[in-house]
C-alpha cells in the first residue's frame, strides 16, 4: 500500500501547483504554516483516512455512513464530490503533462521560449481538450481493464527516478550562469527562505498553505479510505502517513529549488519577482514554463526532459487513477457494476472538465473552491474520528498494526481540539478579512472570493443533505450494522 499511496501523492501537485503557490504567496513566509500544517494537519488526517477505510471497507460515503451513522452520509459525499471536482481539472494537467511528453521527445521544446510554447497551446483550445481527453481515456482504460498493477509497478520506478531528477534539476538550477541583467540563482533562494515575517499576518498565507498541504498530501480527499478498503489489517499506519507526508514535501521543495532560481538566473530581478508573484490564470504555468528552459541547459537535456515528463506523466497518472477509483468504489457501493461505473465516472469527469481545457479563469476558480474544499473534507474526518471516539479510534483502528512510530495521546489532541481549532480560526479570519476588506467578497461568480466558495460548497452540501437517506439506503443497505465490530 505504501508504494500505491507514494505514487497517489507525489505528482503534479508537487511540480505543477507547489512553485506556484509558493511564489505566489510570499516565498519563505509561506513555508512556515506549510510546515506546520504538515503535522498538525495532514498526517492526523491521513492516519484518520487509513483507519476508516480500514475499519469499514467502504469508499468515502459508506465509510462516514458505516462510522458515524446513517445520518452522516451526506459529509461523506461532499468529501467524495469534492475530490472529484478536483479530479474534472486534475486531468487537464495531466493532459498537460501528455502534450510536453510528446514534445521533449519530438524535440519540439528544443530551442523555444517557454512563455511562447506555453501560450500557443493554451490559445489553440482544441489541444487542452484533446489531451484531457487523452489522459482522462488513458486512466479510465487502465481501471477498466484492471491493468492498476502495472502503473503501480512502473510507479516503482519512475517515482523514485522523478525525485533523482528534480534533484539534478535543482542542482543545475542552483548552478546555472546568470544572464545578463539577471541577479542569479541566489536570489531564487533568498526569494524563497529568507521570509518577510510580516506576511504571517496575512490570513491568505495560513489558508493557501493549510490548502497546498492538503492538496499535495491527500490529506482530506478520502483518496486513503479508498486505498484502505483494499489493505492488510496489520499494514503500518503512522509510517505510511508520516512517509506520504515527508516524501511529498520533499518532492514539493525540490520542485520549487528547480523552477524558482531558474527564474532568477535568466530574467532581471524586478521581471523575476513579477513572474513569481504574479497570480491567477497568468501563473498557471509556471513549472510548465521554466522546466525547459532549465533542462536545455543540462547536457543530455532532451533526454532528461523526456525522462522528467514520462516520470511526471506515470506520477500524474498515479494520482488521477486513485481519484477516478475514489468515484468508481462510490458507485460500487451504490449497487454499480465495476465496468459501468468506470464508465459513469470516466465519461462524467471529462464533460465536467472540458471548461478548465479552455478557459484558465474558470480553472483557477475551481482549483480555489475545492482546494480550499479540502479543509472543509478535512474537518469532517475529524468529526468522524470524534463521533467515535478519538482514543478508541486511536486503541482500535490505529494501534493493533504493526506502526514502527507508535502512535500517542498527541493524535487524541491534534484531532480533538487542533483540527477544530486550526479550522475555526482560519474561517472565521477569512471572514473578517473579507467583510472588512471594501471588496466584492460577497460575489458567487468571482474566481477567488468568499462568496464563490460559499457558494459551491452551499449547494453541494444542500444537494446531498437532502438526498441523504436515499444514499444510507444504498450504501448501507446490505443488512449489516451501521458500525461493525473490528474484525
Amino acid at each position: 500500500m505504501l508504494i500505491a499511496a507514494l505514487g497517489m501523492a507525489v505528482g503534479t501537485g508537487n511540480i505543477w501547483r507547489f512553485p506556484r503557490i509558493v511564489a505566489n504567496n510570499g516565498g519563505g513566509a509561506f513555508l512556515i504554516p506549510w510546515l506546520i500544517f504538515l503535522f498538525l494537519w495532514a498526517i492526523p488526517l491521513l492516519m484518520v483516512e487509513i483507519g476508516m477505510g480500514r475499519h469499514t471497507r467502504r469508499g468515502v460515503v459508506g465509510a462516514f455512513g458505516r462510522l458515524m451513522g446513517r445520518q452522516a452520509t451526506w459529509m461523506g459525499a461532499f468529501v467524495g464530490w469534492c475530490t472529484m471536482a478536483i479530479t474534472f481539472y486534475y486531468s487537464v494537467v495531466a493532459g498537460w503533462c501528455v502534450k510536453y511528453l510528446i514534445a521533449a521527445v519530438t524535440g519540439e521544446l528544443s530551442g523555444v521560449e517557454g512563455t511562447a510554447y506555453w501560450e500557443g497551446f493554451q490559445t489553440t483550445v482544441w489541444q487542452p481538450v484533446f489531451f484531457h481527453f487523452v489522459a482522462m481515456a488513458a486512466c479510465a482504460l487502465i481501471l477498466y481493464r484492471g491493468v492498476v498493477a502495472g502503473i503501480e509497478r512502473a510507479s516503482k520506478v519512475l517515482i523514485p527516478a522523478l525525485f533523482v531528477l528534480l534533484m539534478v534539476a535543482a542542482v543545475r538550477a542552483l548552478t546555472l550562469p546568470a544572464a545578463a541583467g539577471a541577479e542569479g540563482p541566489i536570489a531564487g533562494l533568498e526569494f524563497l527562505f529568507n521570509p518577510n515575517w510580516s506576511d504571517l499576518l496575512n490570513y491568505e498565507i495560513w489558508l493557501q498553505a493549510l490548502t497546498q498541504s492538503a492538496w499535495s498530501t491527500g490529506a482530506g480527499w478520502g483518496l486513503m479510505v479508498t486505498y484502505a478498503v483494499y489493505s492488510h489489517k496489520k499494514d503500518d499506519i503512522v509510517g505510511t502517513a508520516m512517509t506520504i507526508g515527508l516524501g511529498n514535501n520533499s518532492a514539493s521543495m525540490l520542485a520549487a529549488l528547480a523552477i524558482i532560481p531558474t527564474v532568477f538566473a535568466v530574467l532581471p530581478f524586478a521581471e523575476a519577482q513579477a513572474a513569481l508573484t504574479e497570480s491567477g490564470p497568468a501563473s498557471t504555468g509556471l513549472s510548465f514554463i521554466w522546466v525547459p528552459t532549465l533542462f536545455s541547459e543540462i547536457i543530455g537535456g532532451q533526454f532528461f526532459m523526456t525522462l522528467f515528463f514520462l516520470a511526471l506523466v506515470v506520477a500524474a497518472f498515479s494520482s488521477m487513477i486513485a481519484m477516478l477509483e475514489l468515484g468508481v468504489r462510490i458507485f460500487m457501493d451504490f449497487g454499480m457494476t465495476r465496468q459501468r461505473a468506470v464508465l459513469s465516472i470516466a465519461m462524467g469527469s471529462f464533460v465536467l472538465g472540458i471548461p478548465s481545457a479552455i478557459n484558465l479563469s474558470f480553472f483557477s476558480n475551481q482549483d480555489a473552491v475545492w482546494g480550499i474544499g479540502l479543509m472543509v473534507s478535512g474537518f469532517f474526518f475529524a468529526i468522524a474520528a470524534r463521533k467515535f471516539g478519538v482514543a478508541k479510534f486511536r486503541e482500535e483502528l490505529i494501534a493493533p498494526s504493526d506502526n514502527d512510530i507508535p502512535v500517542g495521546r498527541w493524535f487524541d489532541f491534534a484531532i480533538k481540539v487542533l483540527m477544530p481549532l486550526q479550522f475555526a480560526v482560519l474561517i472565521v479570519w477569512w471572514l473578517y478579512q473579507a467583510a472588512t476588506s471594501g471588496e466584492a467578497w460577497w460575489d458567487p461568480f468571482g474566481v477567488f472570493t468568499l462568496g464563490t466558495c460559499l457558494f459551491q460548497w452551499g449547494v453541494v452540501l444542500l444537494i446531498f443533505y437532502l438526498a441523504n437517506n436515499r444514499m444510507a439506503d444504498a450504501t448501507l443497505g446490505d443488512g449489516m450494522a451501521d458500525r461493525p465490530t473490528l474484525g
